[in-house]
């Protein structure tokens, strides 16, 4: 009888061992509903500016935000007591450089991408340790990094360089992309785009877009948006204004491809919009014009051994004391030729309010405009990663949803519409799940990206004011095996936690 009890009482203790291991390394949970995400979580760290982009740390369960309210920061917030977030400290990198941009982390480093306080002039990377926060290391790179991130396996750090012109037009740096290699000492390589000149006409054919007063291919050249290979070979970069996505072979440390990305024929039903913001009303209709896609962010996803790139499709028109490129259709001459209806689509209730390029359209160079190209795709766009080649496009159909869901903003149709900025693809319960930041309409949209070719929108989630960083953690990684989505919104700078219920 007494060995019976010695039994049990080891048994008991063995229940009570796992039971506390279980709670100390929480399993990611498989019954996870990708369509059903809920906010856990909110923490406010500042005001406008203060929360953009995110990176966070397995290991010591930190989150990493960017803050530039007041000057240089990135907060660190303790997330191992998920609901409960805890901010540490912050950590001041003003006297090393001007804003910070963008943070990464992976195997216990933290990567920051720091623009010179001549924003003009090189930027840099700060490596830091992700619990000690002591700095390892500060590597130059091109002018103004905008967004950097780790390759997959750890060994890169790879930086989108924007190299904005100042405001007079005067200094035009060079856009470029660097990659950093962390295994050999922080090794760098920083890659410029003037090899691609002699393509210039062949790739304004197909939409991308070299406009720049006075400057060369390259200064043109800007930037935006990294996404990595799951195997760490190759990255792919937006270049935001000019309407294009560069392929790199980060192993041999070259460009090998720049893929113009076309237009979207908002004369198509799938494609309508809804372009006026003093109609008083939301009707999505088609009109006789074209729209660049110019993509902010990027994110590489595999389905089935094939690899895909998902765009956020947001717009950008550039606007400097010495050139501002866009103008209202109402302020333009049309060919009447071309739009013999000019004085009704001019009308503010129709096309008058849209904005559009002045730097297209007018392609028999006789003054007046042939033809009309607004900014941005209103949505996000599905490609080929071997090939580049359009597979999807969301067209009206998301922003369908977010009027739906009472979350349109009516003042913006004028300019982009909903305004897709960030995009990030995480799996959920084995299917890639795509996640959308909407900035006018503060929401993030979630869709099923298991078939490529035709995504099933799930959700839209309410967020802060105007989300840009947006980030998702897989349950193995995080503080309760639960899968995250971390979005950091800068209007009103919150950070904000979602987890899915369980099926």
């Amino acid at each position: 009888m007494l060995r019976n009890k010695k039994w049990i009482a080891l048994w008991v203790l063995a229940v009570a061992f796992q039971a506390c291991v279980k709670d100390h390394n929480p399993q990611p949970d498989p019954t996870e509903n990708p369509a059903a995400f809920r906010e856990v979580s909110s923490t406010k760290i500042g005001g406008e500016a203060a929360a953009e982009i995110s990176a966070y740390d397995p290991a010591s369960k930190r989150l990493f935000t960017v803050n530039n309210e007041a000057k240089a920061l990135v907060d660190v917030l303790d997330l191992s007591a998920l609901p409960k977030v805890i901010k540490i400290q912050s950590i001041d990198i003003s006297a090393l450089g001007g804003v910070a941009n963008s943070v990464s982390v992976s195997d216990g480093k933290l990567a920051i991408a720091l623009e010179a306080t001549n924003k003009q002039a090189n930027g840099s990377v700060i490596v830091m340790d992700t619990k000690t926060l002591t700095q390892l290391k500060q590597i130059t790179v091109g002018a103004l990094p905008d967004m950097v991130t780790f390759s997959p396996d750890g060994k890169y750090i790879v930086t989108a360089n924007e190299g904005e012109p100042n405001a007079t037009y005067t200094n035009d740096p060079a856009g470029s992309i660097s990659i950093i290699d962390v295994t050999n000492n922080y090794s760098i390589r920083t890659l410029t785009f003037d090899s691609f000149a002699p393509l210039q006409a062949q790739l304004q054919t197909g939409g991308f877009r070299i406009f720049g007063p006075n400057a060369s291919f390259a200064q043109d050249i800007e930037p935006e948006y990294v996404a990595i290979s799951q195997d760490s070979k190759k990255a792919w970069v937006t270049l935001q204004e000019n309407n294009g996505i560069a392929e790199v072979d980060l192993l041999g440390g070259a460009i090998i491809k720049l893929h113009p990305l076309g237009t979207v024929d908002v004369s198509l039903p799938e494609n309508a919009i809804d372009p006026s913001n003093e109609d008083g009303k939301i009707v999505f209709a088609t009109w006789p014009i074209k729209s660049l896609y110019l993509p902010d962010a990027i994110s590489y996803f595999n389905v089935n051994n094939a690899g895909y790139l998902i765009t956020a499709n947001e717009g950008d028109a550039r606007e400097y004391d010495a050139f501002v490129e866009q103008a209202r259709i109402s302020t333009l001459k049309l060919d009447p030729s071309k739009f013999p209806n000019a004085a009704t689509l001019q009308k503010k209730e129709q096309l008058g309010r849209l904005y559009v390029t002045k730097t297209l359209g007018d392609t028999d160079q006789d003054g007046d405009y042939d033809e009309l190209y607004t900014f941005g795709g209103r949505g996000f766009s599905i490609r080929e990663a071997a090939t580049g080649q359009l597979i999807y496009n969301s067209g009206k159909s998301m922003e369908e949803e977010v009027v739906k869901a009472g979350a349109y903003d009516d003042s913006r149709s004028d300019d982009k519409g909903v305004e897709p900025e960030g995009i990030t693809v995480g799996m959920v319960n084995g299917k890639p799940i795509a996640f959308i930041a909407l900035e006018r309409a503060d929401a993030v949209a979630i869709y099923d990206v298991s078939n490529p070719k035709a995504p099933q929108f799930l959700q839209l989630l309410r967020t802060g004011d105007a989300p840009e960083g947006i980030l998702f953690v897989a349950p193995d990684k995080s503080p309760n095996g639960r899968s995250m989505l971390i979005v950091s919104s800068e209007g009103d700078g919150t950070v904000k936690v979602y987890q899915p219920d369980r099926l």
